[in-house]
């Protein structure tokens, strides 16, 4: 039985791509990764892997539903079901939302609603806070605002700099992200937790 297909997107590294990639019981297939900046250490890694990379920068269309269209003709074109951002740097728009509604994950490094947006780990650690996380949810218009799937917590130690946080919850989010795609993929886990 074939696998229902899926399309990653992603902005920087490609961290958790790769762990998606790497894990042998992935209930999906990745066949596309569409990424926003070209030049991005992810598309190497998504060559590697044998996946098909869209590419395209959003300062070429004249706005947000024109990019959007041309991604989700990618999208559509390989079949994919579902949208996995990761660490994908844009906010989603009505395009994508209407066509993927329930649809699109995204993963977070805090344990949201905490420190939403961008720079969380540093956001957390200016705050002082004894404890972050990740965060798995579905996404809506707002920023790290979707219903909140799954979270994980990461204990901050003291001496914790934002490189060695940011390891332990990437670490984190390396064994939650594919566990949480498994489980709705495979409609396990419909519902957001209250």
């Amino acid at each position: 039985m074939s696998k229902v297909k899926a399309a990653v997107f992603a902005s920087g590294t490609g961290s958790n791509f790769v762990a998606m990639m790497n894990c042998k019981e992935l209930a999906c297939e990745i066949v596309l990764l569409v990424c926003d900046k070209p030049g991005a250490s992810v598309i190497e890694k998504a060559k590697y892997f044998g996946v098909q990379t869209f590419v395209l920068n959003p300062k070429a269309f004249n706005d947000k539903r024109e990019y959007e269209t041309e991604v989700l003709r990618a999208v559509r074109e390989v079949g994919a079901e579902w949208i996995f951002l990761a660490g994908y740097m844009r906010l989603i728009g009505h395009t994508l939302l209407n066509a993927y509604e329930e649809k699109i994950l995204n993963i977070h490094p805090s344990l949201l609603p905490s420190f939403p947006g961008k720079d969380a780990i540093g956001q957390a650690l200016a705050a002082g806070a004894e404890i972050t996380g990740v965060t798995v949810h579905y996404i809506d218009e707002g920023m790290d605002t979707g219903p909140i799937i799954a979270q994980k917590q990461v204990k901050v130690l003291p001496e914790d700099t934002e490189e060695t946080l940011k390891y332990r919850i990437q670490k984190a989010e390396h064994v939650l992200y594919p566990e949480v795609i498994n489980q709705v993929v495979r409609k396990e886990r419909l519902w957001p937790v209250e």
